[in-house]
């Protein structure tokens, strides 16, 4: 019996750390959008099909690598002082380029109003904790970040959607909704903080130590990247399976090398 991915949530919750079991045998794509909060759960995971796939609902292409990204910003400090910041979730094609800007839907003038409108008080306080731009507008960086990478992201389409039940600008709520869940399951802060690896401004640390403690608790080997010596960023990456309102991020190997000296990386307090 074929169930649905939201009906299989809690089977398929975003996973975080340890292995991944690839339960899925079936891996022909869709040839036919769904609605994208009812799609099968024996779709192909993302990059993983075997023929090109548009115009699916429950499958994303062409892009189908994810990563999350996050900034530790000190100079100047920027968000709360034991917590990474939230960058963004950017969607890369499988060979690792990636598209912007796409037309598959239309850019947003404010985030914010947007929220508001949906009453959506809760995220909003979350976003204006972590969400952080470090030029001091936080809504121009959640604009750039939609209209930038989740006009790319073909199931957040509208046409998506259960017609009689969509409201404007639902798709971007649930971008803003999605992208918060995902860096929520990734507590950096916390992660290095369990391997001793705290900030200071006298203590040097090496790549391998600060990426070692993360894909332990991770599960796979993560991106990190320094501004000249000082730790400054942190990528997680993902495949699909589904869609992104109601699909599930499988944590994957990192697909870009670090960007930190081998030996006396800085990770300064904020």
């Amino acid at each position: 019996m074929l169930l649905t991915l939201q009906a299989a949530f809690t089977l398929f919750q975003i996973t975080i750390s340890g292995a991944v079991i690839d339960t899925f045998n079936n891996q022909e794509p869709l040839i036919q959008p769904y609605n994208a909060l009812d799609c099968p759960i024996d779709i192909p995971l993302s990059c993983s099909n075997k023929t090109e796939v548009e115009n699916s609902c429950c499958f994303e292409y062409p892009s189908g690598i994810f990563l999350q990204a996050q900034f530790w910003d000190a100079r100047p400090s920027v968000g709360p002082k034991d917590m990474f910041t939230m960058h963004g979730v950017w969607p890369d094609r499988c060979d690792g380029s990636y598209d912007q800007f796409c037309k598959l839907f239309s850019p947003i003038k404010s985030a914010r109003a947007i929220l508001e409108q949906f009453g959506e008080n809760q995220l909003l306080d979350e976003m204006d904790r972590v969400w952080k731009n470090i030029r001091g507008d936080d809504d121009y960086l959640w604009v750039h970040e939609f209209n930038k990478h989740g006009t790319c992201m073909n199931t957040l389409k509208p046409s998506c959607y259960d017609q009689e039940n969509y409201r404007e600008n639902q798709n971007v709520v649930d971008f803003y909704k999605r992208s918060m869940q995902l860096f929520k399951t990734l507590p950096t802060y916390q992660w290095l903080a369990q391997s001793g690896i705290v900030p200071s401004n006298s203590k040097l640390y090496t790549r391998e130590e600060i990426e070692s403690s993360l894909e332990e608790h991770f599960g796979h080997p993560v991106f990190v990247s320094c501004r000249g010596n000082m730790l400054q960023e942190v990528w997680y990456f993902y495949k699909l399976h589904g869609s992104i309102v109601a699909g599930d991020f499988v944590p994957i190997d990192t697909v870009r090398a670090s960007r930190c000296p081998s030996k006396g990386v800085r990770y300064l307090p904020k």
